[in-house]
C-alpha cells in the first residue's frame, strides 16, 4: 500500500503542479499516511523564499494549490487504503523543499 501511495502521489504532482518530487515516500502507522515528498519547490520558488516575504507567498500558493487539490489526494488515499480520509494536514519547507503530508483516516489500515 505504501508503495501504491507513493507512486499515486507523485503522479498526481506531476499532472496537477507540472512537476513531480525528486524524491518520495510513504509510510503508514495506524491510522495515518504519512507521506513525505522531497524536492517540490521550483528554483524560482526556491529564490524567492529566500525573503520572509516570498516565503510566505510561495506557502500561501503551495497551501491553496493543495486545498484546491483536496478531493483528488483524499480519493486516491481512500481508494488504494479502503479507509476513509477524516483529515489532512500538510506543511512545506522552504529552506528545504519538502512536503509532508498526514492523512488521519477513519480506522488503523497498518
Amino acid at each position: 500500500m505504501e508503495d501504491e501511495i507513493t507512486k499515486a502521489l507523485i503522479q498526481w504532482e506531476k499532472e496537477y503542479k507540472g512537476r513531480g518530487p525528486t524524491e518520495a515516500r510513504t509510510d503508514i502507522i495506524r491510522n495515518m499516511v504519512i507521506v513525505s515528498l522531497c524536492g517540490v519547490l521550483s528554483r524560482a520558488e526556491l529564490a524567492v523564499s529566500k525573503s520572509s516575504e516570498g516565503m510566505a507567498l510561495v506557502k500561501a500558493l503551495r497551501r491553496q494549490l493543495v486545498e484546491q487539490g483536496r478531493p483528488d489526494l483524499e480519493e486516491i488515499v481512500n481508494r488504494i487504503t479502503g479507509a476513509s480520509v477524516v483529515s489532512l494536514h500538510t506543511d512545506i519547507s522552504t529552506k528545504t523543499g519538502e512536503r509532508i503530508f498526514v492523512f488521519v483516516m477513519d480506522r488503523d489500515i497498518q
